[in-house]
């Protein structure tokens, strides 16, 4: 039986936490044990109250979201679920260390599907060992560049929609240009995004990944065969077996990244 998960809102702005208060009376496993208006409040109540859960807005009048945190006794970390007003590069760290976050102004709706997921992940128990993420995300935050160039080289960042994902790039099968968009392929799904093929080439920066006309990039790796016919050309079969015509601009390049 799941106990009821304390919680504690941080916000500087009244409504904005009466807002968060109201929505949880109807959560009947979710109690609210406290709210704080500053960043010096809310760390002297978590580190003394130890709630299971923090409403944490990331813009507060005397620090950030994220410097409570640093101030947190990290023996007793809290589940945070962080509340934002729009900024890319706080989104792109929630979306890769998989934190939930809600977008002001944000819908009822989604309130409800944050704290459901909390709710599950205290009745799975899986919502311990969140120290390393917090630590993880907070060096992210100070310095992105420094502590994560190894993301950059297994991960492909692609802004969509109002949100960034995060894919491995073995994971993509082929990139294909069009009209002013690229449409990635993984076995997954098909992602689109504004994006020249020229510039997701260089982001890619792999071996793996070669040019195969203006409109065609594919994963050499998930190549299933070469096919040449009667007239000098060549067309390549994926694992999938999509086909692609290999372009004479880019032939030469090709049979030499390949090895024929």
């Amino acid at each position: 039986m799941l106990n009821t998960i304390k919680a504690i809102i941080i916000d500087d702005e009244f409504l904005a936490r009466k807002r968060v208060s109201n929505l949880l009376n109807d959560v009947k496993d979710i109690q609210v044990i406290d709210e704080c208006s500053s960043g010096k409040e809310a760390i002297t109540k978590i580190n003394s109250a130890k709630p299971d859960l923090i409403f944490l807005d990331i813009k507060i009048t005397d620090m950030t979201g994220f410097d409570i945190l640093k101030e947190i006794d990290q023996n007793t970390m809290p589940l945070v679920i962080f509340i934002t007003a729009f900024d890319e590069f706080a989104l792109k760290a929630f979306d890769f260390f998989a934190f939930d976050y809600l977008l002001k102004p944000f819908k009822d709706e989604r309130f409800f599907q944050s704290t459901n997921r909390v709710i599950e992940l205290f009745k799975s128990n899986k919502s311990q060992g969140l120290n390393k993420k917090i630590n993880n995300l907070l060096k992210y935050i100070e310095n992105p560049n420094q502590e994560f160039l190894e993301v950059k080289k297994t991960k492909l960042a692609i802004k969509s929609n109002g949100k960034i994902s995060f894919i491995n790039k073995d994971d993509i099968k082929y990139i294909l240009a069009s009209g002013y968009y690229a449409e990635i392929f993984t076995d997954q799904k098909k992602y689109v995004l504004r994006e020249s093929l020229n510039s997701l080439l260089s982001q890619l920066n792999s071996f793996k990944f070669q040019r195969v006309h203006r409109s065609t990039i594919i994963n050499t790796s998930l190549i299933k065969e070469v096919l040449y016919s009667n007239y000098g050309e060549i067309d390549v079969k994926m694992l999938d077996e999509k086909l692609f015509r290999i372009s004479k601009t880019y032939k030469k390049e090709f049979q030499n990244k390949v090895g024929i």
